[in-house]
C-alpha cells in the first residue's frame, strides 16, 4: 500500500484562559495578605501602576486614575461600594454598576474577553469552550498546559513551614466536630504565643464569645492534649503537669514537686524531700525527670512571624435591626494607573519593543486595577448574601445556623459555584460571635419532621451533645430517645444517623455513659 500526503482538517475543543483571566481567578481566590504580595510585586515591575496614599491621593503629583482598587478610589463615583445592608432587598441585583459599563465594553473588546465570565468553572481538558474564552489569539494560553513559562517557580512546589497555630487547629479540627466549640477553640488557639503557653483570661474569653466560662476552659483542656505536649497550659507548673500525665508519672510526690518549683529553682533538696515524702534517691530521680521535659514546647515550631488574623468583611448590627457589610478597607490593595506618565514615554518611544512594552504594561495595569475592583465587589456580594442566609446564627447562635451550600448562594446573586468556592476560600468575616471563615457557613441539611425549613447538620449536632450533657445517671438517653427527641423538635433524622454524630463528636454509648455516671457517682457520694 502506498503511503501518500494528504491534508486533512480536524476539529477539537479545549479549554484556553487568557493571561488576564488567569490572574483575575488567582487574584480572587488570595488571602488578603497574599493578595498584598502579588500587588507589590506588579508595582515592582510595571511602571505605569501608581500607589495610592491613605487619604486617596496617588503617591505621584503627575498621576491620573483611570481605574481604582476595590474599597476606595481617587474619584468617589468610580469605586465599588464598600459596604452594604442586608435586608430584604432583591437578591439577585446586579452587582456590577451601571456607571461601570462604558469602561467594561471598552475593555471587553480590548481584551478579546467577557468579564461576565470571568471566573468561569475549571472545565477539564477537551469540554465545551466557554464563551468569550475562543481561542486563535496569540494572547491566550491553554488551562492547565503542561508547559512551563517564564513563571515556573519550583519553590512554589515546596511545603510552606507548618505555625503552632497551624499545627493546633489541625488537630481541633478533628478533635472537634461542634462548630460552636471549634470557634472557641480558634480564639483560644489565637491566645497561645510562641512558647506554647496561653496568655488570655478565660472570663474574657467566655464574656466575648458570649458562652459560658465552663465550656470555654473545657475547650482549652481539649487543646492541652494536642500535640506538643504541654501547649496550652497557663503557667510552667500546668505545661510540667500535662506533660507528666501523658507520660502517666504524675503521682502525689511529682504533683508536690511540681506545686513547689520555688524550691526546686533554690535548690533546697531537704525541703523537697519533706513536701514529697521521698528520699534523696528519689528526689534526685524526680528532678532528673522533671528537667527532661521541654518547659517551651512552642518552640519546637521556631519563632517565625506571627501574623494576626484579618477580617475581610466586617459584619455588624444596624440601628433598624438589619446587618451592616463592610469591606475592611486595610486588606485592599490601592493602586491606579498613572495616564500622564504613559503619554509622556509613549511619545518618546522609538523601537518597536519599547512600543511593545508600553502596550503590554497599559494592558497589564488596567486589568489588575479593573480585576481588583470586581474582586472587591465580588466579595461584598457573596458575604452579603452569607449574611442574609444566617442572620439567625448572626442573632442566636449555633443552634440557628442554616443548611447553606455554595449553589445556594451562586444562584441567589447570580453567580457561578466554583466563583462562590473561590471566594469564600481564605476569607474571614468578623461577626459580632467571633471571626470566622467563610466557608463555615457551608453546611449540609437534615430535613424536618413537620416539613418545614430544613437544619443544618452543625445545629443537629450541637442539639445532640446539648441533650446528652444534660442527661443524668439515672436517665441516660439511649440513641432512639435521642431520635424521639429530636424528632419532637422537628428534626427528621434516623437513629444511624444519631450514632454516626455521636460517635464523630467522641461521645460513648449509653450503655458506657451510664456506667461512667454511676461510677463517678460512687465516688462523689
Amino acid at each position: 500500500m502506498a503511503m501518500t500526503p494528504k491534508l486533512e482538517f480536524r476539529q477539537t475543543q479545549s479549554l484556553v484562559m487568557t493571561p488576564q483571566l488567569m490572574q483575575a481567578i488567582k487574584l480572587l481566590q488570595f488571602s488578603n495578605m497574599e493578595l498584598t504580595a502579588y500587588v507589590e510585586a506588579e508595582l515592582e515591575r510595571n511602571p505605569l501602576l501608581e500607589r495610592v496614599n491613605e487619604d486617596g491621593a496617588p503617591e505621584s503629583a503627575e498621576a491620573e486614575a483611570s481605574a481604582a482598587s476595590g474599597g476606595e478610589s481617587a474619584d468617589a463615583d468610580s469605586g465599588p461600594a464598600s459596604s452594604e445592608t442586608v435586608q430584604d432587598a432583591p437578591a439577585t441585583e446586579d452587582w456590577m454598576a451601571a456607571d461601570m459599563e462604558p469602561s467594561r465594553a471598552e475593555m471587553e473588546s480590548r481584551l478579546d474577553t467577557d468579564l461576565r465570565n470571568v471566573f468561569p468553572d475549571d472545565t477539564p481538558s477537551g469540554a465545551a469552550v466557554a464563551p468569550g474564552l475562543s481561542g486563535g489569539s496569540a494572547s491566550t494560553m491553554e488551562w492547565g498546559g503542561g508547559e512551563r513559562g517564564e513563571d515556573y517557580n519550583p519553590e512554589a512546589f515546596l511545603a510552606a513551614e507548618t505555625t503552632l497555630a497551624d499545627h493546633l487547629e489541625a488537630q481541633l479540627a478533628v478533635s472537634e466536630p461542634d462548630p460552636a466549640r471549634r470557634l472557641i477553640g480558634i480564639y483560644l488557639i489565637g491566645l497561645i504565643d510562641e512558647t506554647g503557653y496561653f496568655s488570655g483570661d478565660l472570663e474574657q474569653v467566655a464574656e466575648q464569645l458570649s458562652t459560658s466560662r465552663a465550656e470555654v476552659e473545657d475547650v482549652l483542656h481539649l487543646i492541652q492534649t494536642f500535640e506538643p505536649s504541654g501547649v496550652g497550659a497557663r503557667s510552667l507548673a500546668e505545661c510540667l503537669a500535662i506533660q507528666l500525665k501523658e507520660k502517666d508519672r504524675f503521682d502525689p510526690a511529682m504533683q508536690a514537686l511540681v506545686a513547689n518549683l520555688e524550691l526546686l529553682a533554690r535548690h533546697d533538696r531537704n525541703a523537697l524531700k519533706r513536701v514529697c515524702g521521698v528520699d534523696g534517691a528519689d528526689i534526685a530521680d524526680m528532678i532528673a525527670e522533671i528537667r527532661r521535659l521541654d518547659p517551651k514546647p512552642g518552640l519546637i515550631f521556631g519563632s517565625g512571624v506571627v501574623h494576626p488574623l484579618v477580617p475581610d468583611v466586617y459584619v455588624r448590627p444596624g440601628p433598624d435591626g438589619t446587618w451592616r457589610v463592610e469591606l475592611n478597607s486595610d486588606t485592599l490593595p490601592r493602586v491606579l494607573v498613572n495616564q500622564t506618565y504613559h503619554a509622556t514615554v509613549v511619545q518618546a518611544a522609538r523601537s518597536p519593543e519599547e512600543k511593545s512594552f508600553l502596550a503590554e504594561c497599559m494592558q497589564s495595569a488596567s486589568w489588575l486595577t479593573r480585576s481588583l475592583d470586581q474582586r472587591a465587589r465580588t466579595i461584598l456580594k457573596v458575604a452579603s448574601e452569607i449574611v442574609r442566609q444566617q442572620d439567625g446564627f448572626l442573632a442566636h447562635g449555633v443552634r440557628h445556623l442554616r443548611p447553606l451550600n455554595l449553589r445556594t448562594v451562586a444562584d441567589a446573586i447570580g453567580m457561578h459555584e466554583s466563583t462562590v468556592s473561590r471566594v469564600t476560600s481564605n476569607k474571614y468575616i468578623a461577626t459580632p460571635r467571633g471571626v470566622v471563615e467563610m466557608k463555615f457557613f457551608f453546611s449540609s441539611a437534615i430535613s424536618s419532621s413537620g416539613g418545614g425549613e430544613a437544619h443544618s447538620a452543625e445545629s443537629v449536632r450541637h442539639r445532640i451533645k446539648t441533650l446528652i450533657d444534660q442527661e443524668s445517671a439515672d436517665d441516660v438517653l439511649s440513641d432512639d430517645t435521642l431520635v424521639q427527641k429530636l424528632k419532637a423538635d422537628g428534626i427528621d433524622i434516623a437513629r444511624r444517623t444519631v450514632a454516626k454524630y455521636r460517635e464523630g463528636m467522641n461521645i460513648p454509648s449509653s450503655v458506657q455513659r451510664r456506667r461512667e455516671k454511676l461510677a463517678l457517682r460512687q465516688e462523689q457520694g
